[in-house]
């Protein structure tokens, strides 16, 4: 398995954290514990696809070994056996659009709370690091932006974000962004005049405080009144966009794009970027998600993040309905959101998007790992990287209790326990 293979913050601030959290990763990515394997019992087992019931798990050198029913033959001898009686196994989530580099943010403190990947989008450029008792850490870089753009505008640009002016430059800089270890390219298309956006100064208009919830009788005459308002900030150019695009698949590599209304979102499939950062922020017309799906263009939701925006309902039904691909991401790092899983942002996704308990949690685990190109992450399938997590009880059933797993796996060392001590 290889990984290299393959803002928005609020506040605006230097990313100055990645030295000491790449100090506070020792282990390499997918690194193996040496440990004796360890055999999990459970009532329930989600195993990226569907939940069975009265599994056994098999957990060596940092894998899953083996998945089948309690009381079939184990060959192995040696074992640290947990029988963890009427709880769930999940893999561990995978968190698509993080900010962690950027914030001051313990990667352990988002680890315990059930996350096992991340990516971040946006910060300093590094390769992927993490897996083995630690949070599993991929990057896009910095985002690539025109000259005065999003987000150097708000938070300036030292390891956030890089200007390009031409071709040439931006081909260059995909290059060099892949060399040094980007596994995805993100690239900003923000006019900035969203009314509720957490990057414009409208998410502070006294008119949305205390609006974050769900409930948006007036959202699609509000979202026409402002999408098509003019640019305030410079947005890449479609030859540029393209160029960068071209790149980047040159490279293997996807282009995520942070498009908040239908001025960027028309650039973004003009140029065949392959992945929206976001749910747009304004209501964007029904022609325009057809022509996105048809590209097969993919969504990482942060509905909880954006909930302010007038738009972000109607763009998550109709997308939904037209059948397009939305995964989860709530922007960790984001003052509005949890250091961990975000239980608000599934339920969003249940709501909004109108997915099922699995079809969120699937958005979070195996849907996110065949996204990144890493089939078995994000799985429970012999192979995977043993990342886990555990609940008591079913979780699927009060989708709060994702925030709070009882224990947490990561690269088959335990992190987190609460259920009970392990025996031999």
């Amino acid at each position: 398995m290889q990984l290299s293979i393959l803002n928005k913050i609020s506040t605006p601030i230097v990313c100055n954290l990645f030295l000491m959290v790449l100090s506070f990763f020792s282990a390499p990515v997918l690194a193996q514990d040496k440990a004796a394997p360890l055999l999990l019992h459970a009532a329930r087992v989600f195993d990226g696809d569907s939940i069975k019931t009265d599994m056994s798990i098999i957990i060596k050198d940092g894998v899953v070994a083996k998945i089948q029913p309690r009381g079939q033959t184990i060959a192995e001898t040696e074992m640290t056996v947990m029988d963890l009686g009427d709880a769930t196994i999940f893999p561990g989530f995978i968190e698509l659009h993080a900010h962690l580099t950027c914030q001051n943010v313990s990667p352990e403190v988002v680890l315990r709370h059930g996350i096992t990947t991340i990516r971040d989008l946006g910060g300093p450029v590094h390769l992927p690091f993490g897996g083995a008792g630690s949070l599993r850490v991929l990057t896009s870089g910095p985002i690539i932006t025109a000259s005065g753009g999003y987000p150097i505008v708000t938070m300036g640009s030292e390891n956030i974000a890089v200007a390009v002016v031409d071709e040439k430059e931006a081909r260059a800089t995909v290059k060099r962004l892949v060399g040094e270890g980007a596994v995805v390219i993100k690239i900003a298309l923000e006019p900035g005049g969203e009314t509720g956006a957490p990057w414009t100064s409208h998410h502070h208009d006294p008119a949305h405080h205390g609006s974050h919830h769900l409930k948006h009788d007036d959202a699609n005459h509000h979202a026409m009144q402002h999408s098509h308002q003019k640019a305030t900030w410079p947005v890449l150019s479609e030859t540029v966009v393209k160029a960068i695009v071209d790149e980047a698949h040159q490279q293997k590599r996807k282009v995520s794009a942070h498009v908040a209304e239908p001025a960027g979102v028309q650039i973004a499939l003009n140029t065949g970027v392959d992945e929206w950062a976001h749910m747009p922020c304004e209501l964007i017309p029904e022609a325009l998600l057809k022509q996105a799906i048809a590209q097969q263009v993919t969504i990482i939701s942060t509905i909880d993040t954006l909930s302010k925006c007038p738009g972000i309902v109607q763009n998550a039904t109709a997308w939904a309905a037209l059948g397009g691909e939305l995964l989860y991401g709530s922007e960790i790092a984001h003052p509005d959101v949890p250091w961990g899983i975000n239980a608000q942002e599934l339920m969003y996704m249940m709501q909004a998007a109108k997915m099922d308990p699995l079809d969120a949690v699937r958005a979070a685990t195996s849907k996110a790992g065949r996204h990144l190109g890493i089939p078995l992450l994000g799985t429970l399938q012999p192979g995977a990287p043993a990342d886990l997590i555990v609940f008591k009880g079913n979780p699927l059933q009060t989708m709060k209790r994702f925030e709070y797993p009882d224990l947490v796996i990561s690269g088959g060392q335990i992190v987190v326990n609460q259920i009970e001590s392990p025996s031999k």
